[in-house]
């Protein structure tokens, strides 16, 4: 196998999760990513010759295939989740083409920004909510039984309140009924909360899950996609409900949320206590300004920003590493991706990111 990197690694749970806590400045950088696109993670896996020995008949070769592909990125983690409570909503595909040759077959899913599918309280009562009943833990089960020691689970992606509400009704809808009828917003929201809270119920009961990722975009470029007021009536009780969970479980919470949530920064540390903040892009703020910011009270991962990374060179995605860990270092930092490594982000930008934070201190 000839390996893209510099300088071996061997996934270090313990230290990794040091990281998230601040409690110390480990002896190289940590790498962190909220998912990498299925077909990215194909290409990897298949280029670098690192699922000969497995069996693609088995039901559990995309769990094998990932912790395979995780430790020969560097990772110390694995990423897994309950299945079965997703709710039933109406979507419409896209092509999906990329110059990386790896578009998604069925192309890619979006949900309707005018009316979604509940609109009305009778539409509310009529729609088929999923049931506790119905969680499928198998995956987590099977982590829980193979996963290295060296390794933890990273449980989720669960907590998307603000989102689903926008998916359920329709963004446009959603803004008219806060005012038309906020009644019928908070039922909506109560029944998502619900959902979410067996979620991270049942991914606490796992002892390898080490921390859960809430992930609920609430912004966009220049702002919040709902008023700070009604995402602190709306949504961020929520979030401050599912980190006090994982808290209370010696876990810690991770939040990833898009766009630009500068006037609700405060509340996301302060009232839900977050451990760590995800998502950054460059249109918006830097990572290393925030963490500058904020960095002594909660702390951040990724920030490499994607359309730099789609744009770039190798060589200046490595002096952008360079100089994005020469101002955030490695305590209550992880390096990644400002979002996550989409099939459309160029695989040798992406692995020289991660061989420059190799390299860092070296």
């Amino acid at each position: 196998m000839n390996s893209p990197f510099t300088v071996p690694v061997s996934p270090n749970a313990e230290e990794f999760l040091a990281v998230l806590r601040r409690e110390a400045e480990p002896p190289r950088v940590h790498g962190i990513e909220i998912y990498l696109d299925q077909e990215v993670e194909a290409e990897i896996a298949d280029h670098f010759s690192l699922v000969e020995d497995l069996d693609r008949g088995d039901p559990y070769f995309k769990q094998k295939r990932h912790i395979a592909v995780q430790r020969f990125l560097g990772y110390d983690y694995v990423l897994a989740g309950v299945k079965g409570l997703e709710l039933p909503l109406e979507t419409h595909s896209a092509a999906d083409e990329n110059e990386e040759g790896l578009g998604r077959v069925g192309g890619r899913q979006y949900v309707e920004e005018g009316r979604g599918q509940i609109a009305t309280w009778e539409e509310f009562e009529r729609f088929p909510w999923p049931q506790p009943e119905q969680a499928d833990l198998r995956e987590l089960e099977w982590y829980e039984k193979n996963l290295p020691d060296d390794m933890c689970v990273l449980g989720g992606l669960a907590g998307h309140v603000a989102e689903e509400l926008s998916f359920l009704m329709g963004y446009e809808t959603l803004c008219v009924t806060l005012y038309d009828d906020p009644a019928l917003v908070a039922a909506i929201r109560d029944r998502v909360v619900a959902l979410h809270r067996r979620n991270f119920e049942l991914l606490l009961q796992f002892p390898r899950v080490r921390a859960v990722w809430g992930t609920d975009d609430m912004g966009f470029r220049t702002g919040t996609l709902l008023s700070p007021e009604h995402l602190r009536e709306y949504v961020l009780p929520a979030h401050r409900e599912f980190a006090r969970m994982a808290h209370s479980a010696g876990r810690l919470y991770l939040l990833h949320s898009c766009g630009n949530l500068g006037l609700i920064m405060e509340d996301i540390i302060d009232s839900v206590k977050a451990d760590a903040k995800h998502s950054f892009e460059d249109t918006i703020e830097d990572v290393a300004d925030a963490k500058e910011r904020w960095g002594d009270r909660i702390s951040f991962l990724g920030g490499i920003d994607v359309d730099f990374l789609c744009r770039s060179s190798a060589s200046e995605v490595r002096e952008r590493t360079r100089r994005t860990l020469d101002r955030c270092g490695t305590r209550g930092y992880c390096l990644g991706t400002g979002n996550s490594v989409a099939n459309y982000v160029p695989i040798p930008n992406y692995l020289a990111m991660l061989d420059e934070g190799r390299l860092w201190g070296r």
